[in-house]
């Protein structure tokens, strides 16, 4: 798999296109295409463009790019960048991490080459993520839920696991999947063909459920345990009225 997400955007990318490269734990909000592609003098300069993942431990030095979300623009430096990168499977294979390796390369990169990287900060309102997620001030995700920010996608990272992704993303009033008929099956399983396939497995509305009484969520949770050890409730019990809390 992390090969894989080396290949795509490589493949891509020597044909002479632009790249957006997503993980599929991102929901969007709005287009981010149009951000990336606008004329912004503040941006243009830049080659890659990356969110910030958020962990500033020495393994993702210095850069702390998130490779789950980041924006390539077509020129010689990229290419010869993900050719490199692509070449560098030994390293992905033995370190475990696509990402860690993506970001040593950026560093050599920048360095020898003049590549010009862009990490959007961590406090910037665009492109939030895991890290935003658990924070322990909160402050971002009830503005989030609120409504007083309005961010282009939201990424969620740093979980222990992809069942944690799917209840979280459920919290959040951001999962529109059919989970009774769909959810864990290959496509040969499903009754849907091609032009079903959406009907069937899409939702106009998202699932909303609560999981975990210390973690974000669209309305409270009040009667849901913690996940984390001695969590406390991410609402506060005088910031909605009884009438809308959802068990």
């Amino acid at each position: 798999m992390m090969m894989a997400k080396v290949m795509c955007v490589q493949m891509i990318n020597s044909l002479g296109y632009n790249v957006l490269f997503q993980d599929v734990d991102i929901v969007w909000y709005k287009n981010p295409i149009p951000f990336f592609e606008a004329n912004n003098p503040e941006l243009d300069d830049f080659d890659m463009l990356f969110q910030e993942d958020g962990g500033h431990s020495v393994r993702y030095a210095p850069y702390s790019a998130n490779s789950g979300f980041y924006y390539v623009r077509y020129n010689p430096k990229t290419a010869y960048f993900f050719s490199n990168l692509l070449t560098s499977s030994d390293l992905i294979l033995e370190s475990g991490s696509h990402q860690q390796v993506l970001i040593a390369l950026l560093s050599e990169h920048v360095s020898l080459f003049g590549l010009k990287v862009k990490i959007f900060s961590k406090d910037t309102d665009e492109f939030p993520g895991g890290f935003h997620f658990h924070q322990k001030s909160r402050k971002y995700m009830k503005r989030l839920v609120k409504g007083e920010v309005s961010p282009y996608i939201f990424h969620m990272s740093w979980t222990k696991n992809k069942d944690n992704k799917l209840l979280f993303l459920e919290q959040l009033g951001e999962w529109y999947v059919n989970n009774d008929q769909c959810l864990h099956k290959k496509p040969e399983e499903l009754s849907a063909t091609d032009n079903t396939l959406i009907s069937e497995c899409c939702l106009d509305k998202p699932v909303v459920k609560c999981h975990y009484v210390d973690k974000p969520s669209k309305f409270p949770c009040f009667d849901s345990p913690p996940i984390d050890k001695g969590g406390r409730s991410f609402w506060n019990p005088n910031e909605f009225k009884p009438s809308l809390s959802h068990k």
